[in-house]
């Protein structure tokens, strides 16, 4: 079963120091691979010349991934990843950029900056709490499609896409404990005549 989780809102960057050596934790939302892998390209971009660029992404709540980037195995990429689900995060990519300050860490000491970059970082996110919900297929004749359409816009479920065929199909997000009560509401607004099918699990956010 789905359960929620916590994402973010938009990109945050956070540094912290520990014997000399700089961590620079760079953050952002990330609904897919691509999404991660581009801005982890685009941080190695903007700091070319640091000691390390390591990285971790949580998708999907199953899809987890760290990258030591030449630090010593685990030292790095893991304890990211660790940080990220400890939170509770997911849909989300970290970097953190090490310049060196001429003192070694240490594996503990590594495990910690790299833990710690992320944490301090997660403190000062804007966060979103995503829920569960169904994607959810409306079909309708075409000569109801342009009344109902009008409806389902100015309900508080998100219409994520309009398909056109023998029927109108709207396919929207409606929470897993509303499904109920909206199969009813459309029954209502239609006579009957639509069609209400769960097409897939999605998130979505939640209250504030």
């Amino acid at each position: 079963m789905a359960s929620p989780f916590l994402t973010l809102k938009s990109s945050v960057e956070h540094e912290t120091e520990a014997r000399r050596s700089r961590f620079i934790c760079a953050m952002a939302p990330a609904r897919s691979v691509e999404e991660a892998a581009a801005f982890i390209a685009g941080r190695r971009r903007l700091h070319p010349g640091a000691t390390h660029n390591c990285t971790a992404y949580v998708i999907g709540q199953r899809l987890q991934k760290g990258d030591d980037d030449g630090e010593p195995g685990g030292t790095a990429g893991t304890p990211m990843v660790q940080a990220l689900v400890g939170r509770g995060f997911n849909d989300v990519v970290a970097v953190v950029t090490r310049y060196f300050g001429g003192t070694l860490l240490g594996a503990g000491g590594l495990v910690r900056a790299y833990g710690s970059a992320v944490t301090e970082t997660l403190d000062r996110a804007d966060t979103v709490r995503m829920v569960p919900a169904k994607l959810v297929r409306v079909s309708v004749a075409h000569d109801q499609a342009g009344r109902v359409e009008n409806d389902l816009r100015a309900s508080r479920h998100p219409i994520h896409e309009v398909g056109y065929g023998q029927a109108v199909d709207f396919t929207m997000a409606v929470g897993d404990d509303e499904l109920d009560a909206f199969e009813d509401w459309v029954a209502t607004l239609t006579a009957g005549r639509a069609r209400v099918t769960v097409a897939g699990d999605i998130h979505v956010p939640g209250p504030s």
